[in-house]
């Protein structure tokens, strides 16, 4: 079920409004039944997988309370770990295991492995697999006590709003207010009010700038031998729009939906497009996954604890994972990694700055100009690599950039894939877009100053936000609704 979907539009009030109407005892069973009926509505038979995952990591959060010793507490983390992670390879990697091998196999004359599972891959997996791991990391470290009751625990893993696509949960936040929902009071006016702001910001933000924009970079990307380098530039500063709005579309309308119910989730999103350097840019994009390599990867790696060089390859471990969290391909890896080298050779110039300075007054580095600048060059940097994340492949990267670097002739700009209305609704959202990233980044809040003003400009511009994503949102033919990019994942 898609956020932007008629069923989610008749199922979410219909949920919320039987949640505020039923004893306090029973509102974290009614939110299960409608969690796992909102991800049965796409496949019915892969629940079983996520009430799996959820049964061996809560039996395994009880037994790390009950057995005493290190080793015996290793072995029930291993274990959870490894049958988590089992089932997410088998449904997400094996097919791209099977062909990297026979890709390996017949370049050294062994011939081929022709056999595929083809299993289709669940959505949202990798989310609540995650998920339900940083619970049983945190008991076993002894950051909360495991839960023990297995509704409320089945409810953290499956909690619909934030199911699918994030942000990733950690027990300390959403599961503890599960356990204090009897606490909740059951109808706060400016909460629900809020929450179904946050709901249309999202909204606004998918369906007319993110699926506006992904008309044109599907159109040249798809048949990239047909343009130049001016119309692939222009697809590839789009996509990093598209990606963003995407997601942060999506991120915004559980955390609304989730504030309406009572609920605070994580902020996933941080105007990671005003981000002056690629180690800032991952402190502002998806900050749920950056925050879990961190304390459940890197650290435990060693981190930076053991000397630069070691810290250096526990970057490019990390980023290398986050790339195929992210897909089973090769390129999404090559995108991982890229994001690596640019945090190395970024702490490197660091180190060498540190040393032996720069020679740059302190006012003219912290000057707008500098900043901007630092802005733009992330940006580029970031841009270049979205390239490999929105291809098909490595193979399609590589014909896109030669493209690039050999076609220099242009398309009218209205006929590689949006007319000139589109141009001008695409280009007044992203506009807009900025503008509240830019109040957001001066430490405000868009929510907060609209609320300052009287009541009649509130609900215009209320009713404006809601009207300009009705009348110009890209429903997708015959109003077939869009899914979000990261479902995939």
């Amino acid at each position: 079920m898609l956020f932007n979907s008629i069923d989610f539009l008749i199922f979410f009030p219909i949920v919320t409004s039987i949640y505020f109407v039923i004893p306090k005892r029973m509102r974290n069973l009614w939110l299960l039944i409608s969690s796992y009926y909102f991800y049965m509505s796409w496949n019915p038979k892969y629940v079983i997988l996520i009430a799996v995952s959820t049964v061996i990591t809560f039996i395994s959060a009880l037994l790390l309370e009950t057995v005493k010793g290190k080793c015996g507490k290793r072995l029930v983390l291993a274990s959870s770990l490894v049958s988590n992670l089992a089932i997410l390879g088998v449904f997400k990697y094996a097919d791209f295991a099977l062909q990297s091998l026979s890709s390996v196999a017949s370049h050294l004359g062994l011939g081929t492995i022709d056999r595929r599972l083809d299993l289709l891959l669940p959505v949202g997996i990798s989310f609540y697999t995650f998920q339900a791991l940083s619970y049983t990391f945190d008991v076993y470290r002894g950051n909360i006590k495991a839960e023990k009751n297995i509704f409320r625990y089945a409810l953290f893993v499956s909690f619909f709003p934030q199911l699918v696509a994030g942000p990733i949960e950690r027990s300390g936040n959403l599961l503890c207010q599960i356990q204090k929902v009897r606490e909740t009071s059951l109808w706060n006016f400016e909460r629900v009010r809020d929450g179904l702001l946050l709901m249309a910001w999202g909204l606004f933000q998918k369906l007319v700038i993110a699926d506006r924009a992904s008309l044109l970079v599907n159109q040249v990307y798809n048949n990239y031998e047909n343009y130049g380098f001016l119309e692939l530039a222009i697809a590839s500063v789009l996509f990093a729009f598209q990606i963003y709005c995407d997601f942060s579309g999506y991120t915004d309308v559980a955390r609304g939906a989730a504030q309406v119910l009572g609920f605070s989730l994580t902020h996933n999103f941080r105007q990671p497009y005003f981000a002056t350097s690629i180690k800032d840019f991952w402190r502002r994009w998806h900050i749920s996954l950056t925050l879990w390599f961190t304390d459940y990867l890197y650290i435990p790696l060693g981190g930076s604890r053991r000397g630069i060089l070691r810290k250096y390859l526990n970057i490019l471990i990390v980023f290398g994972v986050s790339g195929l969290w992210h897909g089973a391909s090769w390129h999404f890896v090559a995108w991982g990694l890229i994001h690596a080298v640019y945090q190395i050779v970024g702490d490197l110039k660091h180190q060498i700055t540190k040393r032996f300075g720069t020679g740059v007054p302190c006012a003219a580095k912290d000057s707008f100009s500098c900043k901007l600048g630092k802005e733009m060059v992330t940006f580029l940097l970031v841009d270049f690599a979205w390239v490999f994340f929105a291809a098909d492949g490595l193979r399609h990267v590589y014909h896109i950039f030669c493209q690039m670097a050999t076609a220099f002739q242009t398309t009218s700009i209205y006929e590689i894939g949006l007319d000139r209305g589109n141009w001008f609704m695409l280009i007044f959202g992203i506009l807009v877009l900025t503008i509240v990233d830019a109040i957001h980044e001066r430490g405000e809040s868009i929510f907060v100053l609209v609320k300052q003003q009287a009541i009649w400009f509130r609900w215009v511009l209320y009713l404006g936000l809601i009207w300009c994503t009705m009348m110009f949102g890209i429903y997708g033919v015959n109003y077939d609704s869009s899914q979000f990019i990261y479902f995939r994942f």
